[in-house]
């Protein structure tokens, strides 16, 4: 007999201090797994999807999906997304090396373990004076490998934790970016990162800040797997065990604003918010599309897909997705559609009329490149207010 595999879990408590009463925030109704990418002209067939419901704790302040996923539904071995081909990406992990070296005794014996590794992008600004290590189960780490970063394609686990120590020692740092918001045992992590570090370890995480996620309208960043300036406003968070370092004053006064801001009413105001913007991009695609006129998409990241599905775009007003090339999302359909994800140039060739900016927090940087490569039309920056420019 064959063992069925259990795809979800319903959070019926928090998953860091198991407060059972959690607020719904907002509900995005059933989004597919933003990695499920099936080939340009294969045929429909049944798509899972799965319900994103937003829940907040009033107790320890975690703000979380109402439904876990099972990682091999959300992370493949095929998983698309490689984070060297994202330049603000490369940027911020730099920054990242350039701080924690001046703000940690990093020897070029000691260890750094990064947790969800990728292509190696972060790593790749490590291995050449200290020693590395990659965790990812996703094919994509193979990359890292050609880049000299040693890497084990698994989980991150009790097993694998218990590998690295014996095969690697104790680690002086253990990254983890955008890790924690696609995790289902918060605690349970933390645990087994404490364990990788040596005495005066430090574990470095970023994660999506909910202060700016809310004041930004970030509704597209809400999906079964989640994606510092990189994802529009996250945090980056230094710990270690206690008293091995200084407490730095800007946690006190970040939780004191926290305290201020994230009450009810916001959290009202931020839900119809999210459907006066829906609305608003309705208004203005409506105008567009009865001029008989195209729109590309620019971009294809995971907070396209929860765009997309949320406010129902499809093939037939969404023409096509551009993306950089030698991006493993090239000759895919965007999840949950049929909208075709083709290669950047077709983008100069083509000249739709609009082309909607689904990164839309670096349009700024992003609009003034694609006018140097040749575009000549129209942009849609669709949130946090859906306008032309």
């Amino acid at each position: 007999m064959v063992e069925k595999m259990v795809t979800s879990k319903v959070v019926d408590e928090c998953q860091i201090c198991e407060n059972s009463d959690l607020q719904s925030i907002i509900s995005l109704g059933f989004l597919p797994p933003v990695n499920a990418m099936r080939k340009i002209g294969e045929r429909l067939s049944e798509e899972p999807s799965y319900p994103a419901e937003l829940l907040f704790c009033g107790e320890c302040k975690l703000m979380q999906l109402g439904l876990i996923v099972n990682p091999k539904i959300l992370f493949p071995s095929e998983y698309p997304y490689t984070s060297s081909t994202t330049k603000v990406l490369r940027e911020n992990f730099k920054e990242l090396y350039n701080e924690a070296t001046s703000l940690i005794d990093i020897k070029q014996t000691d260890l750094i373990i990064d947790i969800g590794s990728n292509d190696g992008n972060l790593l790749s600004n490590f291995h050449l004076k200290h020693r590395v290590l990659g965790i990812t189960p996703e094919e994509i780490g193979k990359l890292a490998v050609e880049r000299g970063i040693p890497t084990l394609f698994e989980y991150f686990s009790d097993k694998t934790v218990e590998k690295v120590l014996d095969e690697y020692g104790k680690a002086k740092v253990v990254t983890a970016t955008n890790v924690f918001a696609h995790i289902d045992d918060v605690n349970h992590v933390t645990e087994l990162v404490a364990n990788l570090l040596d005495d005066k370890g430090v574990f470095i995480s970023e994660s999506h800040y909910l202060k700016k996620f809310i004041e930004t309208n970030q509704y597209d960043t809400i999906y079964h797997e989640k994606d510092i300036p990189s994802h529009g406003g996250s945090i980056r968070v230094y710990a270690s065990r206690k008293g091995q370092y200084a407490i730095n004053q800007s946690v006190e006064s970040m939780l004191n604003k926290e305290k201020s801001y994230l009450t009810p009413q916001r959290f009202e105001q931020f839900k119809k918010d999210v459907v006066q913007s829906k609305i608003k991009l309705y208004g203005l695609i409506e105008d567009i599309k009865n001029k008989g006129q195209k729109i590309y998409g620019i971009g294809a990241p995971s907070r396209a897909s929860t765009l997309i599905n949320y406010v129902g775009l499809d093939e037939g007003i969404i023409d096509s997705v551009m993306e950089v090339q030698g991006s493993h999302k090239i000759g895919k359909y965007v999840p949950g559609t049929r909208i075709p994800i083709e290669e950047e140039s077709k983008l100069f060739c083509d000249q739709p009329e609009y082309a909607m900016l689904f990164s839309w927090h670096i349009a700024d940087e992003l609009a003034p490149k694609l006018r140097e490569k040749g575009y000549k039309g129209k942009f849609i920056v669709p949130l946090p207010e859906p306008r032309i420019i």
